[in-house]
């Protein structure tokens, strides 16, 4: 169903329910698309639907063999500068959720979640995925579980080992200024594996996208 818009509308979705219409949405389908059609998805589903005559809801109608492409990787972040090209680029990959990570060299303390949320959502409808990731509430490096993750290691553009074979559902990037030394330290100790972003120092978001490419199959 190719050029049809696509809409979020909740993970809570079958056929034969309507669903309230906002005016935005309303003037989106009606005025910028021109079309009373459209497909609406959440939950790994996709169904048509179509605005209804009083223009109050969008009619739930069949649903679509459309395979949700999304994956069930995390991705444990440290708040940058450009989060939102992180979150952008992140959600077209098809991860699952997002874990904002506060260390030691976050300087990005004053993120408007709730706007990262809706740029996930319109790189969902965009990307064809049928799902949006969530976004969590910030944690701390200290709080974390390392022992069960893959992290983007800038190590390796010093020449230090990192590998590219792993099978992992958690990978962590850290901020602009990289790791400090003692969370190298605890991540070595956890047993934490590092990926290799290759021999160029990348940028916080690149990094993000890079980890990602060498983990998903």
């Amino acid at each position: 169903m190719k050029n049809i818009p696509r809409i979020f509308v909740g993970d809570n979705i079958d056929a034969g329910i309507k669903i309230p219409l906002s005016r935005e949405t309303l003037h989106y389908l009606t005025r910028v698309m021109r079309t009373r059609e459209c497909l609406v998805f959440g939950g790994g589903n996709e169904f048509v639907a179509t605005v209804s005559d009083d223009d109050k809801n969008l009619v739930v109608g069949d649903k679509t063999p459309h395979i949700d492409p999304s994956n069930d990787i995390t991705l444990m972040f440290s708040p940058i500068k450009h989060t939102d090209d992180l979150i952008n680029m992140a959600t077209q990959m098809g991860i699952v959720c997002f874990v904002p990570v506060i260390t030691a060299r976050t300087v990005a303390h004053h993120i408007n979640w709730d706007r990262m949320q809706k740029i996930a959502t319109e790189a969902a409808e965009q990307s064809n995925r049928n799902s949006v990731p969530k976004i969590l509430e910030p944690v701390k490096f200290s709080d974390l579980d390392l022992s069960d993750i893959v992290f983007a290691d800038e190590r390796a553009a010093h020449g230090a080992d990192a590998s590219n074979d792993f099978d992992t559902k958690k990978i962590l990037v850290g901020p602009e200024g990289g790791f400090s030394d003692e969370e190298f330290i605890a991540l070595d100790a956890a047993g934490a594996r590092g990926v290799s972003l290759g021999k160029t120092i990348l940028r916080a978001e690149t990094a993000a996208i890079v980890a990602l490419a060498k983990i998903i199959k």
